[in-house]
């Protein structure tokens, strides 16, 4: 299901802020030649976890799932002097391609990436939490909150990217174990009186959780 008007989206990158050059060829590369293209955030997207990242100016945040380096690489922008950012990644490859994007950037001593399971590593890492993205394996996605939740700070937010999946969940009867498990985690925030929400129409779905 075609969840944007395309000449609509084209309309918003075109009155969007250019990404910085080293962004726009993590875009480029990802998109020409990773077989899981489609995961990328994008420019639009980017910029709003970079502006959104700049509005909170957090000293520590979260990142579940790094694929290619763009996103960390956009939440890093609004970071606080002296703060830092941990991505985990599952995938060795995905992880390596993108430490060097890090490494390029500068932000080998500001992003420190974790290769393996992020169920096993984010208890783990004894920090307390700004802002959390998750945008990793869907069917672990109210684990991945639970396991957040208690260490993110009083005011703070966790961002859930794919919470429309595809359009799949504005179906009568929603299939697919994705799918499946991204509506019950929207009903699993909705029904949490621990926080308050609000869904983004964008790209595929962008969910802003703020801790009360």
């Amino acid at each position: 299901m075609e969840l944007i008007n395309k000449k609509a989206e084209q309309y918003a990158k075109q009155y969007t802020s250019p990404l910085d050059e080293l962004l726009q060829e993590v875009e480029d590369a990802t998109l020409s030649g990773h077989p899981h293209a489609q995961m990328l955030s994008g420019h639009v997207q980017g910029k709003v976890l970079e502006m959104f990242s700049r509005m909170v100016n957090p000293a520590r945040v979260l990142e579940i799932g790094t694929f290619t380096g763009f996103s960390a690489m956009c939440l890093a922008k609004g970071l606080q002097e002296g703060g830092q950012l941990h991505t985990i990644e599952i995938r060795t490859e995905d992880a390596a391609t993108a430490n060097n994007y890090f490494k390029k950037a500068g932000l080998g001593n500001i992003i420190e990436l974790h290769i393996g399971n992020a169920l096993e590593i984010i208890p783990a890492l004894k920090e307390t939490w700004d802002l959390v993205f998750i945008d990793a394996d869907k069917v672990n996605y109210i684990k991945y909150y639970e396991l957040t939740l208690p260490m993110v700070k009083k005011g703070g937010w966790i961002l859930a990217d794919n919470v429309l999946f595809h359009g799949e969940v504005l179906e009568d009867t929603i299939k697919g174990k994705n799918a499946i498990a991204i509506q019950a985690f929207n009903e699993y925030i909705k029904n949490d009186d621990r926080v308050q929400q609000v869904m983004l129409t964008i790209r595929d779905g962008l969910l802003l959780i703020q801790k009360k």
